[in-house]
């Protein structure tokens, strides 16, 4: 059953009444089990719950060292092309907006990997906007051949793909790919996307199950929280991330809980504040229901509440970021503006000072057997 057929399932649940009527009683009772099913999952995202940050904390902090240690995995991007032909409401790279556009060459590519990887950084995520006439397939897969030699794992975060260009991509290199969702709301989901390739909720939704058939190592996904209500997108993200590690136990699952920033080309009226306590007990919700899924806390968040949320269960984190392409600040208009500006070498101090190691990688396809 594709995770479609499951969002199905909840088309006429009333969130809000099951939201509205958790009790303390009912928190307690879902902090005393062990196992966690989806219903306990939405029981801790209601405001109830938000009394009990502390036990969840806890028993969140103490899951996440038991499958993952005191390891955090370091990653940066690369934004190689800032083309797009979507009409995002929400994002500088949409057609709409006048900013300053870049399509990095081979060669400018294979520059930005060297420097990348001089930094001691081995895990790098590679970015693009939707415009097949720019940043093609054929495009993409030259630029992970090119990146290939020089870092050791490659993530791709591009627009929604096919079975085969998936695939394509997964022989030429590439080992996770993370694409979110935005959100869950198939209403408001085609509002916010009208007239551009992006519109295809179901296409977009399926695209991990895709790569996932390709046998890619690793698939990342989530809601952009703000765009719908905040509560009812992060039960959703913790349900697509449980029904992923179940259908293809091969893959590691990870997800995230990225936050509106401000962007460039636009105004965008936020409805749903997310604040940090909120952010928090969405983390810790997630974590108590899967123990063993990665959680990725991007430089979305400034640098002070990332150290935070560390010892409660983050697993991932960027750093050395630009949201330019290349860079270069001043040579593209970034996708949105960062909070936590540190560079790796800060970051690896940082995280130590707090008892972690940081992880350069966490695969090598070089001492892999040939795919």
């Amino acid at each position: 059953m594709p995770f479609m057929e499951l969002l199905d399932e909840y088309a006429d649940f009333d969130f809000h009444g099951f939201l509205a009527s958790v009790t303390a009683n009912q928190v307690e009772r879902v902090l005393a089990k062990s196992h966690l099913n989806a219903q306990d999952y939405l029981t801790l995202l209601a405001p109830a719950a938000a009394a009990y940050l502390e036990p969840m904390a806890q028993r969140a902090s103490a899951l996440t060292r038991q499958h993952f240690g005191n390891c955090i995995f370091i990653f940066t991007p690369l934004y190689i092309s800032n083309y797009c032909v979507n009409h995002c409401r929400y994002c500088s790279f949409a057609v709409d907006h006048h900013i300053h556009r870049r399509h990095l060459g081979l060669e400018e590519i294979e520059a930005e990997a060297l420097r990348i990887a001089g930094e001691g950084i081995r895990h790098l995520l590679v970015l693009t906007g939707e415009a097949r006439h720019k940043a093609s397939p054929e495009y993409i897969e030259a630029a992970i051949r090119i990146i290939r030699p020089h870092l050791s794992a490659i993530g791709i975060e591009v627009y929604a793909m096919t079975e085969e260009e998936y695939g394509r991509l997964i022989e030429a290199g590439v080992d996770s790919l993370t694409i979110y969702q935005e959100t869950y709301d198939r209403t408001l989901y085609a509002q916010l996307h009208e007239g551009g390739p992006k519109a295809d909720f179901a296409f977009r939704i399926d695209a991990p199950e895709r790569a996932c058939r390709r046998q890619i190592r690793g698939v990342a996904v989530g809601a952009l929280l703000g765009l719908a209500d905040p509560r009812i997108d992060s039960f959703f993200t913790g349900l697509h991330a449980h029904y992923l590690q179940q259908a293809f136990p091969a893959t590691e699952v990870s997800a995230s809980f990225p936050r509106m920033r401000p962007f460039e080309g636009g105004h965008f009226q936020v409805e749903h504040d997310v604040d940090d306590r909120l952010f928090v007990q969405f983390m810790l919700a997630f974590r108590l229901f899967l123990p063993r899924v990665g959680i990725t806390v991007s430089t979305r968040e400034r640098a002070s509440f990332r150290d935070h949320l560390v010892r409660l269960g983050v697993t991932r984190m960027s750093a050395g970021v630009s949201t330019a392409v290349g860079h270069d600040p001043e040579g593209s208009t970034a996708q949105f503006e960062i909070a936590d500006t540190r560079s790796v070498d800060q970051m690896r101090r940082d995280l130590a000072a707090f008892g972690y190691q940081a992880v350069m990688h966490d695969w090598n396809s070089r001492y892999l057997a040939v795919r």
